[in-house]
């Protein structure tokens, strides 16, 4: 199943979503986010935007880049917990 991040109610209403999919664990380590048609994959390791689809921090609202760098933490637990043989510490990039 995959995770969400809990975000406030006014990020919801504005169609953003922060997902770690399931399927993903021969990719490396990252969180997607969404809004509408619209995705940004971001690496757990390094923090950069992944290319494709590329993006920056400047994309986001400031609340959803507070939210996500804030909640960092449980991103990275939830990676390793669904993709233990792929954790985000494992590996030097």
């Amino acid at each position: 199943m995959p995770f969400e991040l809990d975000l406030p109610l006014r990020l919801k209403k504005e169609g953003w979503k922060v997902k770690i999919f399931e399927d993903e664990r021969l990719e490396p380590p990252h969180v997607t986010v969404i809004r509408g048609l619209e995705k940004w994959r971001i690496g757990l390791r390094d923090r950069q935007f992944m290319i494709p689809p590329g993006g920056s921090w400047k994309d986001f609202p400031k609340g959803l880049r507070e939210k996500i760098t804030g909640g960092l933490q449980s991103l990275i637990d939830e990676w390793d917990e669904m993709y233990p043989e792929n954790p985000v510490g494992g590996h030097d990039e």
